[in-house]
């Protein structure tokens, strides 16, 4: 299986449509996930597909929307066990 691209992005993240952005941007990508808000007011994204279009991702993840103001951006790749049909808004 190949391995999963798990991200943290932090900075002003929440309330800029910045998981519209990345759901539009996996789309663009060929990128199969999800990305969800986090309580610490942080962004969590899971995507799976080819290396390059993850990598074109963490790129993209770094400029972010118009409102967004983007401080770190935590990559990691992970094994998981399950495949997403497509790339979803969570949470």
């Amino acid at each position: 299986m190949d391995k999963s691209l798990h991200c943290v992005v932090s900075g002003k993240v929440q309330g800029v449509y910045f998981r519209a952005f990345v759901q539009e941007q996996a789309d663009s990508l060929g990128l199969r996930g999800w990305v969800r808000n986090l309580a610490d007011g942080k962004l969590e994204v899971l995507a799976q597909g080819p290396e390059e279009a993850q990598k074109a991702l963490v790129e993209r993840l770094w400029q972010g929307p118009a409102l967004a103001r983007v401080e770190q951006v935590e990559t990691s790749h992970i094994d998981y066990d399950k495949t997403y049909p497509g790339f979803a808004i969570r949470g």
